[in-house]
């Protein structure tokens, strides 16, 4: 039996889950996550938890079983308390400043990189060198948080870049010189 899919999800206050044929829709304070799981699992919610059960031992619903009970547990957390995540700017003249729904980050190119939020993530930039992606959906926050990331990646000799907070960057020695004779 699967450790993560046979435990319960608890339902919080103030949440309310759905389930219609698989697809679970769940609203909560910060807003609404609905997805469609596999037919062959059975979600059962009774008495404030959510149940996740599978059918047979086979390979395929194993995987399935723990998955889908993390991800049902996810949207659960994520109406209620929401995901974000945290990057920093490091280098020299490296910095990020918020006008609007943009974020402006200068990253030692010829030109400004713009990155704009969308309806489900925000961003917020409580210094010039951080900047804070929080969102409802987990999947959404480190998919966009990769791809702010993915625009100037920390190299390994200065550690210049953008990394995540606590990220540690392993640094390489710089070239030997050639020594007097």
């Amino acid at each position: 039996m699967s450790r993560i899919g046979k435990q319960p999800v608890s339902i919080p206050a103030g949440v309310e889950v759905k389930n219609e044929n698989n697809l679970i829709t769940v609203k909560g304070p910060k807003g609404e996550l609905s997805r469609q799981f596999s037919k062959e699992l059975g979600i059962e919610i009774a008495e404030g938890v959510i149940n996740v059960t599978r059918p047979s031992d086979d390979k395929r619903h194993r995987s399935l079983h723990g998955l889908t009970r993390t991800l049902i547990h996810n949207m659960v957390e994520g109406v209620t308390n929401g995901y974000s995540k945290t990057l920093e700017i490091e280098g020299v003249g490296y910095r990020a400043a918020k006008s609007g729904t943009k974020v402006t980050l200068n990253l030692g190119f010829s030109h400004p990189v713009v990155i704009e939020e969308t309806d489900t993530i925000k961003l917020d930039v409580p210094q010039p060198n951080k900047i804070i992606i929080s969102g409802i959906d987990k999947q959404a926050v480190g998919q966009f948080a990769a791809e702010v990331r993915e625009k100037r990646p920390p190299e390994p000799y200065k550690g210049k870049g953008i990394r995540y907070a606590g990220e540690h960057i392993i640094r390489k020695e710089g070239k030997a010189g050639k020594g007097k004779k």
